[in-house]
């Protein structure tokens, strides 16, 4: 048996943080999840009576943010994991986008994550330690065309992840930051937001993009359900990897991403003249 732990994670109401809470629950865990509709808590507390608990919660409103992680740690007892998933996609070309659009889309998705973090540094501590998962993506890997602010905001979120994992080890404190491949979840539809004043110049890129994801051909390759239990799995582990990717198609992506990177490093120019220079 696995001793109960207690779970906070954003972004409950559906796709995968819907699934990791399930799974979570499931285990016998306790969860506080977040909502931003009041209207889904009833529902979100009746997966398991006494153990799930919903709290109201937008990210955006960083002063909002601090006083939800405390009202957890009251409503549970203390804090053991935390999962940072809320977020959502934004199709447009960066020419595209305005800078409200672009900021919103930062403010969610990245410093969201780092409102959450802050706050629950120190209840993590106070417990000897436990486990930071910050959900990414393969946009966090490579820049996807059309995507690229998402991408930006992922990217943001792994380099995030990387510093927080030296940063926190000596506290005990696990950091992953999970960079899911295509799940299938209504993230191509109500997780999406499209650029407000698109350009005729990039009118076929954003006709694929939304063909392939409001009415994808092939069905996406992964299940949130594994995918959760991946991540219960995770929480888990006294060593956990810095960076997984989740699915088989995520592991490509980041894999040719990466082999691309380097090839580009191979073509560089040495700027040091003496040996001597420090490095």
């Amino acid at each position: 048996m696995v001793s109960p732990k207690v779970w906070f994670i954003t972004g409950v109401s559906s796709g995968l943080g819907r699934a990791i809470a399930e799974a979570a629950l499931s285990a016998g865990h306790v969860v506080v999840g977040t909502l931003r509709k009041a209207d889904q808590f009833v529902a979100f507390e009746a997966l398991a009576p006494g153990r799930a608990h919903a709290l109201a919660l937008d990210v955006t409103e960083a002063a909002a943010v601090g006083p939800a992680v405390e009202a957890a740690v009251r409503l549970a007892g203390g804090l053991d994991v935390v999962v940072n998933n809320a977020g959502y996609g934004l199709v447009g070309a960066v020419e595209e986008l305005t800078e409200a659009e672009a900021a919103r889309e930062m403010d969610t998705n990245f410093f969201g994550v780092f409102r959450v973090v802050k706050a629950a540094i120190p209840h993590l501590k106070a417990r000897g330690g436990g486990a930071i998962i910050n959900i990414g993506s393969v946009a966090g890997a490579r820049g996807f065309p059309g995507m690229g602010l998402y991408s930006a905001s992922k990217f943001a979120v792994a380099g995030l992840s990387q510093a927080l994992a030296k940063e926190l080890a000596p506290f005990g404190i696990r950091v992953t930051v999970v960079e899911p491949g295509g799940f299938r979840t209504n993230f191509g539809a109500a997780s999406m937001a499209w650029a407000q004043a698109p350009l005729p110049d990039y009118a076929a890129m954003t006709a694929r993009l939304r063909h392939s994801m409001e009415r994808p051909v092939v069905p996406a390759p992964n299940d949130p359900a594994r995918g959760a239990a991946v991540v219960l799995a995770l929480a888990a582990m006294e060593n956990p990897p810095v960076h997984l990717a989740l699915g088989a198609d995520g592991r490509k992506y980041i894999r040719d991403a990466i082999h691309a990177r380097l090839a580009d490093y191979d073509l560089h120019v040495d700027l040091v003249e003496s040996t001597a220079y420090p490095v």
